[in-house]
């Protein structure tokens, strides 16, 4: 499973991905952490406290590659993802994607919030699902074998589009080259939402929405139609809870193309 993974990681690095689905932002996100969390408080929860993945950020070229280096240093496998990012590059998102898929794991829209720590043991913490999901994070949530989207949490979507020239779409000028590489990102988009068992009306309703409009904000019967969202609820009993590992370091490169 590592050299599979390092595989998809090392093929979506061979060309630097220059294709994202943007919004137009002055501020750079940060890119993506990594980070195991376990619910709180203790006194609650008692022996059923669950765990699960916080990914919090923009997904960058790096975002792949740093999962690599979170798995080899913790059990993922059947554990549940908790996603609150506002998008980014194509590629990088769809290695992450193929990878959340070989690990069978559980994928929901979320904030995780920090509890106070007590008695020198690392934070607890709490998922609000008051959180975001935009853009190619859509089809990173697509990744999970179960996929939870709760009332309060928000999936945009729209178009694919050259991460460098998104802020000033309208204004500027496209080579025949960018033209073909954005046609070629969005093909293996394409591919990739098959493969998850996703439906092209998630493609087509991305592609309706240029990046100098709002992102369209997909309602509860489209993420079930386009089959995005598949349980009703995130934890369920006959889910294992994944164990906590020691979390990788979560360096990532702070720069990259196919940032929204």
């Amino acid at each position: 499973m590592k050299r599979l993974l390092a595989t998809v990681v090392a093929c979506a690095s061979l060309t630097p991905p220059v294709a994202s689905l943007a919004t137009a932002r002055d501020d750079r996100p940060a890119p993506m952490r990594f980070e195991w969390r376990l619910e709180g408080p203790a006194e609650l929860c008692g022996t059923n406290c669950r765990s699960w993945i916080s990914a919090t950020g923009a997904i960058t070229e790096d975002t792949a590659r740093a999962f690599e280096a979170f798995t080899r240093a913790n059990e993922v496998r059947g554990a549940t993802l908790v996603l609150d990012s506002e998008g980014g590059s194509v590629l990088s998102a769809i290695a992450l994607g193929r990878a959340i898929r070989a690990y069978d794991m559980t994928t929901t829209v979320g904030r995780t919030a920090l509890l106070p720590a007590e008695g020198g043991k690392p934070p607890r913490a709490t998922i609000s699902h008051n959180a975001s999901c935009e853009s190619m994070c859509a089809f990173i949530l697509l990744a999970g074998t179960r996929r939870y989207v709760p009332t309060e949490a928000r999936v945009l979507v729209h178009q694919i589009w050259l991460g460098a020239k998104s802020r000033r779409a309208r204004e500027t000028s496209y080579t025949a080259e960018e033209l073909q590489l954005v046609q070629r990102d969005l093909g293996r988009l394409v591919r990739y939402t098959a493969e998850m068992g996703g439906s092209m009306e998630l493609i087509e309703t991305a592609l309706r929405v240029p990046p100098w409009q709002p992102m369209h904000r997909l309602d509860a019967d489209e993420l079930r139609r386009m089959h995005i969202a598949t349980v009703d609820q995130l934890f369920e009993q006959d889910i294992p809870t994944a164990s906590i590992g020691v979390s990788a370091p979560s360096a990532l490169s702070t720069s990259a193309q196919g940032q929204r």
